[in-house]
């Protein structure tokens, strides 16, 4: 049997690096963010109804998640609109990977909003990636184009760090790569009864 391992974290904690770190170890990783991005993307499977539903969004084939949310600031009602076309396609996609993947004995599923959206049903397990605060905002404002406003408005909307680490089977602080890179090692072999391939 396959364990589904859910991989979450608030913005700044280290989560794609250490989704990288379990691709780096051979360990399969789907990734809810870049599904996102390949639907918007040339030829997407989400082009054609997003366009549809919001017209300005699409560009040269291509929607724009700029121009979404702007449409969705001045339309609120288009959120729900837009989620009923995207969370279908984004899912069979999830089933088609873990199709694919029916013989690993580990998965990881990178979902950035895995409890807010009700994921950790389904998972049999769910990893939460932490830094202390200070980490975190250094991180996340050294981000290109990223301001104080727009960080405090993006935690608003992400299940607090605290309740996420009290929920979650598994919390690895990402301090640094070597022990982020030690952790997950750990964890993998915790989980397969196998070390970790760091091939």
């Amino acid at each position: 049997m396959t364990i589904k391992l859910g991989l979450t974290g608030s913005i700044g904690m280290g989560k794609s690096t250490t989704a990288a770190m379990f691709r780096d170890m051979n360990i399969p990783v789907w990734d809810a963010d870049e599904t996102v991005h390949r639907l918007y993307g040339q030829g997407g499977a989400a082009v054609a109804p997003v366009t549809a539903l919001i017209p300005d969004a699409q560009h040269n084939g291509i929607i724009s998640r700029d121009a979404l949310k702007r449409a969705i600031a001045a339309d609120p009602s288009l959120l729900d609109q837009l989620e009923k076309i995207v969370h279908p396609l984004v899912a069979r996609d999830r089933a088609a990977f873990l199709e694919n993947q029916a013989t690993a004995p580990l998965v990881v599923l990178d979902i950035p909003l895995l409890y807010e959206t009700g994921a950790d049903a389904w998972l049999d397990a769910v990893l939460v990636v932490t830094a202390d605060p200070e980490t975190q905002a250094a991180r996340v404002l050294a981000r290109p184009g990223m301001t104080d406003a727009a960080f405090t408005q993006i935690l608003a909307r992400q299940t607090p760090d605290a309740e996420k680490r009290a929920r979650a089977d598994y919390v690895i602080v990402t301090k640094t790569l070597e022990q982020t890179r030690a952790d997950v090692a750990k964890l993998i072999t915790t989980l397969t009864g196998t070390g970790a391939d760091n091939a």
